[in-house]
C-alpha cells in the first residue's frame, strides 16, 4: 500500500519508528513477535522515507518552477499555508487537514503500521487494538449480521487489558488474511500474493505453537456457535466466558452479611469470604476429510469449513458438559456434583416419582430457583408424563406441557448422556436429573482454533485416496463454581 502521509507526519512517523527501534535494540532477548515488529518497522522507515525525500524533491522542483522566469507556461499555482503546495502533500498541516494520521487510521483498521506502541502504556495500546477490532467487525467480509454481532460481545466483554483478543481478531479476519487462508484450504497455497503471505505470517506469529493456521476471526466455531445457537442445550443456559490463557479465573463470595444497625454506629465487618475459582481449559481435536471433486465443486469452500468445524465441536461437547472427568477435558455438571452436598436421595429409595421433582425443587434456594434450569435425558421426562394418567394432580400438563418442554415452570433441557433408566436388579449410583441455576455452571472458550492442511490422505496401500484433510485442534473448559447452586437427584440401588 503505497504512503500517504503529509510531509510533517512523516518526520514524525520517522522519529517513533526510531524511537522503538532503539528501544527494541537495546533489549537483552527478543520474542519472535520482537523479531518481526524489528523486521516491520525497518521495512516500514525505508518505505517511509523514501515517501518524505520525494515529497521534497518535488516541492523543491515547485519552488524552482515558480522562481523561474516565464517561458509561456502557466504560471505555477500560489501555495496557501496550511495546504499541499501545487496538489502535493509536502506540507499539508494535520491539524487543519481533516486527512491526519489519526482521522484516517480506521479507514483500514487491518493497518497496525500505524498503532504507536512506544511512549504509551500498554492499557493505551490495547484500546487503540480494540477500537480498530470492532472497525475490523464492521468491515470483515464472508460474515452474517449474527456473526458481526457475536464477535462484538466477545470483544468488548472478554477482552483483557493488552488487547489479546483485539490482537488475534486483527490478524485473522482481514480480507488478505480470509483469502490466504481459502487458498490453503482449497490447496491453493501457491497463489498467494505477497500481502496474503504478509497476512498468513502475521497471524502465525499469534499461535502458541508452531504448525497450523488460527481459522479466521469471522468462521471461528466459538464465534459461529455464539452467533447461529448451540443444539448443545448446556451451553444454551450456562455462562460463557472467553479465556485468554490456559485457565480462567473468577471471584465468587457468599451473600454479602446485612444489618440493622442505629444511627451513628460504626458498621460491621459484613463482608464475605471470596473465593478464586479456576476452569481449567482443554485441548480437543478434529479431523475433516473432503474430496478434492467436493473442493472443487463447491462455491464457497471457506463457509463450509467454518460450519462443519462448528458442528463438531458441539457434539464434542455435549456430552463432555455432562459427563466430563475433567481430566484432560472438561468437568461435567453430573460429574462436579457427584459426591457433594448437592446429591440428593429419592423420596422412596430406589424410586422415581412426582414427589422427588418438589423435592429438589423446595430444597434449591430462592435466590437459585429463579432462573433454574432441569436437566435430564428425554427417556426419563417421558416417565413423568406417565406418572398419573388418570388426570389427577400429577398430570405432565400440571407439571408443565411439552411446547415449550417445562417442569414447574422451569425449562426442560435435555441431555443424551445422562442416564436414562436404572436395573434395581443392578447395584450402582444413577444420577437422572440435575436442576438449578446454570449460570454458575461456567463454560471458558478459548478464541483461536488452529487448523493443519494435508494436501493428499492415503489409503493402506500408501497410495493416495483422491482426499484431502483438515486436522483442527482448539481448547476448552467447564466447571461447576458453585456446586450450592444446583440439585441431583441419585437413584442409587444396593443390592
Amino acid at each position: 500500500m503505497p504512503v500517504q502521509l503529509s510531509h510533517p507526519q512523516a518526520v514524525i512517523r520517522l522519529q517513533d519508528i526510531t524511537a522503538e527501534l532503539e528501544r527494541l535494540e537495546g533489549l537483552e532477548t527478543l520474542t519472535a513477535e520482537d523479531e518481526q515488529s524489528f523486521d516491520e518497522l525497518t521495512r516500514e522507515f525505508a518505505e517511509v522515507d523514501s515517501h518524505r525525500r520525494q515529497m521534497e524533491r518535488t516541492a523543491a522542483l515547485e519552488r524552482i518552477r515558480g522562481a523561474a522566469p516565464s517561458s509561456g507556461r502557466r504560471p505555477a499555482a500560489t501555495a496557501i499555508p496550511g495546504t499541499a503546495i501545487s496538489g502535493s502533500s509536502y506540507d499539508t498541516d494535520p491539524i487543519l487537514n481533516p486527512d491526519s494520521v489519526e482521522d484516517r487510521r480506521f479507514r483500514n483498521p487491518w493497518d497496525l503500521s500505524e498503532v504507536r506502541t512506544f511512549g504509551r502504556s500498554t492499557e493505551e495500546v490495547g484500546q487503540e487494538l480494540r477500537a480498530r477490532a470492532l472497525s475490523a467487525v464492521e468491515k470483515m467480509s464472508a460474515a452474517t449480521d449474527g456473526i458481526r454481532s457475536a464477535a462484538t460481545d466477545i470483544i468488548e466483554s472478554f477482552d483483557d487489558k493488552k488487547g489479546s483478543i483485539a490482537r488475534m481478531c486483527l490478524a485473522t479476519s482481514s480480507p488478505e488474511y480470509l483469502r490466504a487462508w481459502s487458498k490453503l484450504a482449497s490447496g491453493r497455497g501457491n497463489l498467494m500474493s505477497p500481502e496474503e503471505q504478509k497476512a498468513l505470517e502475521r497471524a502465525m506469529s499469534l499461535t502458541d505453537a508452531e504448525g497450523g493456521y488460527l481459522v479466521p476471526f469471522q468462521l471461528d466455531p466459538t464465534v459461529i456457535i455464539t452467533s447461529n445457537g448451540s443444539r448443545n442445550q448446556i451451553r444454551q443456559v450456562a455462562r460463557q466466558v472467553v479465556a485468554t490463557g490456559d485457565k480462567w479465573h473468577g471471584v465468587s463470595a457468599g451473600a454479602v452479611q446485612w444489618r440493622w444497625s442505629a444511627e451513628a454506629s460504626e458498621a460491621g465487618d459484613n463482608a464475605p469470604a471470596f473465593g478464586q475459582p479456576e476452569v481449567p481449559v482443554h485441548k480437543a481435536d478434529g479431523f475433516v476429510p473432503i474430496s478434492i471433486e467436493a473442493i472443487s465443486d463447491a462455491e464457497n469452500v471457506t463457509m463450509e469449513v467454518g460450519k462443519l468445524l462448528a458442528f463438531g465441536k458441539d457434539d464434542l461437547e455435549a456430552n463432555a458438559f455432562t459427563l466430563g472427568t475433567g481430566a484432560g477435558q472438561p468437568t461435567g455438571i453430573v460429574t462436579a456434583l457427584a459426591g457433594t452436598s448437592s446429591e440428593m436421595a429419592p423420596v422412596t429409595a430406589e424410586t422415581f416419582a412426582a414427589a422427588d421433582i418438589y423435592a429438589m425443587d423446595g430444597s434449591l434456594a430462592a435466590r437459585y430457583r429463579a432462573n433454574a434450569s432441569w436437566l435430564a435425558n428425554r427417556n426419563l421426562y417421558n416417565l413423568v408424563r406417565q406418572f398419573d394418567t388418570q388426570g389427577g394432580a400429577e398430570l405432565w400438563e400440571r407439571i408443565g406441557a411439552d411446547m415449550p418442554p417445562q417442569l414447574l415452570g422451569r425449562s426442560a433441557l435435555e441431555a443424551e448422556a445422562m442416564d436414562s433408566s436404572w436395573d434395581p436388579a443392578v447395584a450402582g449410583d444413577n444420577r437422572v436429573l440435575v436442576y438449578g441455576d446454570f449460570d454458575h455452571y461456567v463454560i471458558a472458550d478459548r478464541i483461536g482454533m488452529t487448523v493443519e492442511f494435508l494436501p493428499h490422505l492415503f489409503g493402506a496401500n500408501r497410495r493416495p485416496t483422491g482426499q484431502r484433510g483438515w486436522y483442527a485442534w482448539y481448547r476448552v473448559g467447564a466447571d461447576s463454581v458453585n456446586d450450592a447452586a444446583f440439585r441431583m437427584l441419585n437413584i442409587a440401588t444396593a443390592i
